[in-house]
């Protein structure tokens, strides 16, 4: 009886303990840190994010201005959100935040593989960017694959002609070609339907994207994220995946290093990289078939979702906006006649179209932030103290659609690209689709190569349609995902086969 009065009569001071907590902010340093909403116990801010990132960090930035500190859990997070600040992380003081966090996700479940997207800033990561700058994505290379753009463009044109007047799910047709078109310039050819084991391929590649995201978010919640590496680590399907995926990896070295091999038309990546492993040194590192294995991968990590949901969100725009629609069209249809397919040559003469693909990259930037960079060293951004170890997000989609950049920033508008220098090649910090930098996107070129022949075709080849009884005010644009933003329902449309000889 003493000890139950005992405890109800300190039971008002211990509700008090958290009440008090919540106020309590960091002792004065003498440091000048940048603005941060207010912050719970043990979870910080993380009451205060959605699963729209992007959204959450647009609508505090608002409040607390366009470089915020927050804590999620244990993490220090610096968000960006103005072109002004977007320039000085990643130009002016670009070396310092060029390095990545050290998500122990992927590392755990990469089986030796050095992810060069997620890496720390070194030797080994400057050597592989240079590769792929240099070698596996350059402009000559991006052209001598063009034979392999125009195949597959085909194919799907193909596909979507043998369901024209359907309801199709376009999404899965242009993250279909995506994968193709990058299983050929990386391996050299394209297990479609080749064999059991080859078919499950993309499944493979789509299951490590979805086990290392979720590894990876559970380090940015280090309480949950124990429980979350410990069910994901007992996964019997989540070790097998990772597993298949490495030995898949390793019958493909294996292959390309057959004498008897019969290759392709083009050096392929594994090809290259083959070949520059051979001269035993590729400046200050040495390649070895785990450096191979890990360029191979991140290039899919990287390229089949990206490219695909940002052709996908370009015509869900074009069908909201029968305006625009009509006007690309008819460029695309007058420019070409009754050739019956749009060419590579025939793009440079397709300005409107160029504009329709920036408006939609500036509107729904495939990757609505920008992956992490972790400050390496102090650094004073804006008058601001910001330490090391900081994690740091830009919000590329916030940025986008900022109006003090743009005017009706909502509104999908490509004539405001005209006679307008700004280009997607990470020059311009107001659009920054490809992100900017050491850690700007090396695939660009070879996105933009494959988003405008698909659109081209796509827009030549066919009229689009809502499926029966919606309209274009109806069409659901909701948004999934986290980094890579995609639709969230799919996109069903109906392709009407356009006559062209008519």
């Amino acid at each position: 009886m003493a000890l139950n009065t005992l405890l109800f009569s300190w039971f008002p001071f211990l509700l008090f303990i958290p009440l008090l907590y919540l106020f309590i902010r960091r002792k004065p340093d003498g440091r000048n840190r940048p603005p941060s909403p207010p912050k719970l116990p043990i979870i910080g801010n993380l009451h205060q994010l959605s699963t729209k990132l992007h959204r959450s960090f647009s609508r505090l930035s608002l409040k607390y201005g366009p470089i915020m500190l927050m804590d999620i859990c244990s993490v220090p997070l610096l968000v960006i959100s103005s072109s002004e600040m977007a320039r000085e992380i990643l130009k002016t003081h670009d070396h310092v935040f060029c390095s990545r966090p050290k998500l122990d996700g992927v590392r755990r479940h990469s089986y030796n593989h050095k992810d060069i997207a997620f890496s720390p800033y070194g030797n080994y990561w400057r050597e592989m960017r240079k590769l792929c700058v240099l070698e596996v994505l350059s402009p000559k290379r991006v052209q001598l694959f063009g034979y392999v753009r125009v195949e597959e463009v085909a194919y799907m044109i193909d596909s979507i002609s043998a369901s024209c007047s359907s309801v199709i799910r376009l999404d899965k047709k242009l993250m279909f070609l995506t994968d193709h078109i990058i299983q050929r310039v990386a391996l050299g050819t394209s297990y479609r339907g080749k064999n059991d084991d080859s078919r499950e391929f993309s499944k493979l590649v789509h299951g490590a994207l979805y086990t290392i995201g979720l590894s990876s978010a559970a380090d940015m919640v280090p309480f949950l994220g124990r429980v979350i590496k410990f069910v994901t680590t007992l996964s019997y399907w989540h070790e097998k995946n990772f597993r298949a995926l490495d030995s898949f990896l390793d019958q493909v070295v294996k292959e390309h290093t057959d004498p008897n091999r019969q290759k392709s038309e083009s050096e392929d990546i594994v090809d290259v990289l083959l070949r520059l492993q051979s001269g035993d040194q590729f400046g200050e590192v040495s390649l070895t078939k785990t450096h191979i294995k890990a360029a191979v991968m991140d290039m899919f990590i990287a390229g089949i979702d990206t490219t695909a949901v940002s052709i996908g969100w370009t015509m869900a725009e074009l069908v909201r906006n029968p305006r625009v629609m009509k006007k690309v069209q008819t460029e695309v249809r007058s420019c070409i006649g009754k050739k019956g397919k749009v060419e590579e040559s025939d793009l440079d003469r397709l300005h409107y179209l160029k504009m329709v693909i920036k408006e939609s990259l500036r509107l729904n930037p495939p990757s609505s932030i920008l992956l992490p960079r972790e400050s390496m060293s102090h650094c004073n951004i804006n008058g601001y103290d910001i330490d090391p170890k900081t994690m740091v997000l830009v919000n590329v989609w916030g940025i986008g659609r900022d109006p003090g950049l743009w005017k009706n920033p909502n509104e999908f508008f490509p004539e405001r690209f005209i006679d307008c220098s700004i280009d997607p090649k990470g020059q311009y910090f107001e659009f920054l689709p490809f992100g900017s930098g050491r850690r700007g996107c090396p695939g660009m070129q070879l996105a933009t190569a494959v988003s405008e022949l698909a659109l081209a075709n796509l827009l030549y080849c066919f009229n689009w349609e809502l499926p029966a009884g919606m309209k274009a005010v109806d069409m659901d644009m909701d948004e999934g995902g986290i980094f890579v933003i995609h639709k969230k329902s799919g996109l069903q449309l109906v392709p009407i086969k356009y006559n062209w000889e008519s």
